[in-house]
């Protein structure tokens, strides 16, 4: 097995296993969850915008010269398909109970397929960009399991169901996403997967900047600017130690 496939697939799929375990934890002491995720997500943050800054946006940039246009669309097109989801497709006042939470779960279905697609592309350009993206990546999906389940019990699944369901749109479809692009990702140029790899970029720094940071504040939790200072200095110390 080609060692490149083996340390992707082992990353998406532990991926996947993290958001599974927060599903479970929702779902069997939703009192850890509430405690823990925020911490979680602040760290989080602190690898993923780190990581993306001193790394990956710098390795596109000497792939491709053109690789900040590409992190721009990586970025924009992260916040324009949530505001897809979020105001075009329902709107509060329109939407039942069951669309407003089914709605959200399949974004974050989406968005879980796109990691899968970036984790084949960073591991592509070399295994320590890889590991580095996916540090924040795989800390990331276990507050995002807990808000998938969270989301389809508002949506009036139970049960068995909310697990399955929740198992289904935001754990599996991370090492989905690696099988479908890792063919194509494999077999393109250097100057092609710069591209891809701002791309990738862009969306990091979205998931970090726009999605995780801004539930942290509104958590306002004590503490939580030490997990994201923990994230910074992780990242930093990688990055250092392999210059």
């Amino acid at each position: 097995m080609n060692s490149t496939f083996a340390a992707v697939m082992l990353a998406s799929s532990l991926s996947g296993a993290v958001t599974a375990l927060g599903i479970f934890t929702v779902s069997r002491h939703r009192d850890v969850a509430d405690r823990y995720s925020t911490y979680v997500m602040s760290f989080a943050a602190g690898v993923l915008i780190s990581v993306s800054f001193m790394h990956i946006i710098p390795e596109s940039l000497e792939m491709e010269g053109s690789a900040p246009i590409f992190l721009l669309v990586g970025f924009l097109a992260m916040h324009l398909s949530n505001r897809l989801l979020n105001v075009f497709l329902c709107h509060d006042e329109q939407c039942t109970d069951y669309a407003v939470g089914i709605l959200p779960a399949l974004g974050i279905g989406v968005h879980s397929f796109v990691d899968g697609l970036i984790y084949a592309v960073t591991f592509n350009v070399a295994i320590l960009t890889g590991v580095l993206a996916a540090v924040g990546m795989i800390l990331h999906e276990f507050p995002e399991g807990i808000v998938t389940y969270v989301l389809l019990e508002r949506a009036g699944f139970r049960g068995r169901k909310s697990l399955f369901y929740a198992f289904l749109v935001a754990a599996f479809s991370t090492p989905l996403g690696t099988v479908v692009a890792y063919p194509f990702v494999s077999a393109i140029g250097k100057a092609t997967l710069g591209k891809l790899l701002a791309l990738s970029a862009g969306a990091l720094v979205y998931v970090g900047a726009t999605h995780l940071l801004p539930a942290v504040e509104r958590e306002n939790k004590r503490y939580t600017i030490v997990a994201l200072a923990a994230g910074v200095l992780v990242a930093l110390g990688i990055v250092i130690s392999r210059a």
